[in-house]
Parts: C-alpha cells; sequence; structure tokens
C-alpha cells in the first residue's frame, strides 16, 4: 500500500501528479502529512514544485523544531490549524489548480449535483473560507472555522482549495475530483445551461447498492487472461494520462472466451492499478479478496444482451461530461473521424438498477456504439480493448474540439451527402 511509504515519498508522489496534470505551479501549492508521532512533513518555500526529492521534504517536529536544508512553507500556520481543528486528518493538499481558481475569484463552488460521481465524491463537503493574505493567522484562522464544520474540502476565496482527508491518496483523489467537476461545469455552461441531478435521482444515488459478489480462489489463469491483463495496464495508463479517467473514476472491462470478465477494481486508484488487481468475474463469481468496480453489473449486462462485444469503458471525461449535462446535442457531423469512430451519440435519461442497465445494453449497436447518460457517464463499446479506448479519446477531444469551437462562431456540419459518402467509403452500417 503506498500508506505504508515515508511521509516525504508519499507527499514527493503526489506533488509529481498535482504538477504533472496542470493543477499547480512551480511556486504554487503545499502538501503536508502529519504521522503518528505528531511530527508535520511538509513542502518547502520557494523551491521548484516540479523537481521535489524527498530531500528537500521539510519536518516540523512536535515540539516546534525544523528539521531540513529548506524553510517550510509560508502556508504552514494553516496546515497546522487544520490538524488542530480536525484530528481525523492527517493529510492536507493545496493548490491552485486553474479551475478551480475560477471558482474562487467568484467566491464559490463547484456543483457537485451535476455528475453522478461528483455528488457521490463531494456531496456536502465543500466549503467556502474568506479570502486572508497567504500565511498569515487570519487565513489560518478562516480555513480552520470551516474545517471545523466537518467538510473535506475548502475554496479559498481569490486563491485555490485546501483538501483534508486521512491519507494523503484521499485528499489527491478528492482534489482530482474537484477540478474535474469544475472543468467540467465551466464547460458545460460555454456550451448551453447545466441541468442538475433531481431530487428524485439524488434519492436513488443514495438508496442504490451493489450486490456483492460470491468470491472464490481462481487459481487457473488462461494465457488469454494473462496478455488481456497486461494490455488492460496499459491502456489504463493512458487513459490516466490522458485525462479520460481520474484516480476514482472510470471503468474498464474485456470479456475472455469462457464469458468471463476482467474489470477494474472498486475504490482503488487508477494512476496506480496493477495487472493482478484487476478482478476476473463470472456469473456471480468474482477473484477471492477482490470487489469489482461499482458498474460491474452493466458491464455485464451489456456482453450479455450484445454477444458481439468484447469491451467496454465507462467514464465521464470533461469535456465529454458538458454534452451529458446540457440539452446541447452531442454532434459527431463535424469531422469525418469523428463519424466513422463515433456515428450519432444518443442520450439516455439518467437512472440506476437492473431496469435502467438493460435499456442501455438494449440501445447498444455496431451503428450506436457510444451513449451519453444524462447527469452520468458515458458508455463506449467495441470489439476489442484498443477500439473501446480509440472511441473515447475522440470522443473527449472532439467534444473539447466543439467546445473551443464555441467562442468562435458557428460550427458548419458535414453535409447529409457527404455523410453518406463516409458511409459508403468506409463501408459502415446505414441507419
Amino acid at each position: 500500500m503506498n500508506e505504508n511509504l515515508h511521509p516525504a515519498e508519499q507527499i514527493v508522489m503526489i506533488m509529481e501528479r498535482v504538477y504533472k496534470y496542470g493543477m499547480t505551479t512551480i511556486s504554487g501549492g503545499n502538501l503536508s502529512i502529519l504521522d503518528e508521532n505528531g511530527d508535520l512533513w511538509i513542502t518547502p518555500s520557494g523551491i521548484d514544485k516540479g523537481t521535489l526529492t524527498m530531500d528537500d521534504i521539510m519536518c516540523v517536529k512536535k515540539d516546534g523544531t525544523v528539521i531540513g536544508k529548506h524553510k517550510p512553507s509560508v502556508e504552514l500556520p494553516f496546515h497546522q490549524g487544520i490538524y488542530e481543528a480536525r484530528p481525523d486528518i492527517k493529510a492536507v493538499v493545496h493548490a491552485h489548480p486553474p479551475a478551480l481558481v475560477s471558482f474562487s475569484m467568484a467566491r464559490k463552488g463547484p456543483n457537485p449535483k451535476l455528475l453522478l460521481h461528483a455528488y457521490k465524491s463531494v456531496a456536502d463537503s465543500l466549503q467556502v473560507a474568506p479570502y486572508a493574505i497567504p500565511g498569515s493567522d487570519k487565513l489560518k484562522e478562516n480555513i480552520s472555522a470551516e474545517f471545523a464544520k466537518g467538510g473535506d474540502a475548502v475554496i479559498l476565496e481569490n486563491h485555490g482549495i485546501v483538501v483534508g482527508k486521512p491519507t494523503i491518496f484521499d485528499a489527491f483523489m478528492l482534489f482530482e475530483t474537484l477540478e474535474d467537476t469544475a472543468c467540467m461545469e465551466i464547460n458545460a455552461r460555454n456550451i448551453g445551461k447545466p441541468v442538475e441531478l433531481t431530487e428524485q435521482n439524488l434519492k436513488e444515488i443514495d438508496l442504490y447498492k451493489v450486490d456483492k459478489l460470491t468470491q472464490i480462489e481462481m487459481k487457473h489463469h488462461s494465457v488469454e487472461e494473462v496478455s488481456c491483463r497486461q494490455e488492460m495496464i496499459r491502456l489504463l495508463e493512458r487513459l490516466y494520462d490522458r485525462q479520460l479517467f481520474t484516480s476514482i473514476s472510470g471503468s474498464f472491462s474485456t470479456r475472455l472466451k469462457d464469458g468471463s470478465i476482467l474489470i477494474t477494481p472498486s475504490q482503488q486508484d487508477r494512476k496506480y492499478i496493477k495487472e493482478d488487481e484487476l478482478v476476473l468475474v463470472h456469473h456471480e463469481f468474482s477473484e477471492a479478496g477482490k470487489e469489482p468496480c461499482e458498474f460491474y453489473e452493466l458491464h455485464q449486462k451489456i456482453y450479455e444482451l450484445n454477444p458481439e462485444l468484447t469491451s467496454v469503458i465507462i467514464a465521464n471525461p470533461r469535456f465529454l461530461m458538458a454534452y451529458a449535462v446540457t440539452d446541447v446535442k452531442y454532434n459527431t457531423h463535424i469531422i469525418p473521424e469523428a463519424y466513422i469512430v463515433l456515428r450519432d451519440i444518443d442520450k439516455v435519461p439518467f437512472g440506476m438498477g437492473e431496469d435502467h442497465n438493460r435499456m442501455i445494453a438494449d440501445k447498444l449497436a455496431e451503428d450506436n456504439p457510444v451513449l451519453l447518460i444524462e447527469n452520468g457517464y458515458a458508455v463506449v463499446s467495441g470489439k476489442s480493448l484498443l477500439s473501446v479506448f480509440d472511441r473515447l479519446e475522440v470522443a473527449e477531444y472532439s467534444a473539447k474540439a466543439l467546445v473551443y469551437a464555441k467562442s468562435i462562431g458557428e460550427v458548419i456540419d458535414i453535409s447529409d451527402e457527404d455523410i453518406e459518402e463516409i458511409i459508403e467509403g468506409f463501408k459502415l452500417i446505414a441507419k
């Protein structure tokens, strides 16, 4: 487990992710961990966040002694204030990711009720703290007061975001989810008017429980399964790096020749999943010691009703989801690649449970391989692992182009005659 690493190593790992994925700058942000001895490990002041090593991380002992070759972050006081206000918090992530900074300028947070995974991850945990100068006692007081209310994340007016959790990995997951939600909402507002999950939808989410599978030992692993595990991990790394998955969202599966399904595990950071952590599911059984992701029932239903399909991705990337939370139609008649790879993308009303899973599975077809679930996610199907990755990537990048085009002028579609020529030239199934 990553939590067993030295606090300094954990901080370096997470800061590398924060910086690599564009959620802070060289000089912005600070991370800390409070260890079991009461010592506080924190990023240094004035050191390049993109090149931190374990030797750069400072330790502030319980008695106030400072150990290390730099100065602790200027924001040390508010880190200490959070730990004093909330003994359950043992790690803090603070940074200035662009979308959340935009919300901080408006002095409010993104709306978690726009998307299923945002609502489940954020719910009522987000607060807003009044502005105060960085490093000041007033900022410490303002942030600590908000954390004392019981939430795990605080928007700092005209500044950034602070997240506190029992581990730095949990804190990063919430931090990333908030930035992803903020990006999605901004994209949605650029193309239309976002629509929230209804109160009935929220009740469904709160009441829904995934059936537990019976766990059994599966000692034999075929050559096909081993090969698929390797390919899935390679593609999972790319899905995360391309920001098609986040640390807590996105599921990926493939069906083996014997009908078994290999699928991503539950509640595991998508960045760190290993081959042996993927879960083999066969009917009502799963590998001992592993839980499949929460969408495993939908994956199963898709394969049951579509025997020609062998791979499925369920994801909510930030540009594509702008179309899932507005009434704006996702338009694939914009460039040949989009129509060839995606065909037309239909929307399905939000829902939960067996009947909803069946409705989704029934609508998927070779000429309709991608669906958008309103306020939920995208379902992408195909006949190989690479084909579903390609479809999701094309869907997200085309959505990004459409959002960008909104500020340029009217989007002019490929004509119906051109679409017919594409269908004929690429031997696509006619609608």
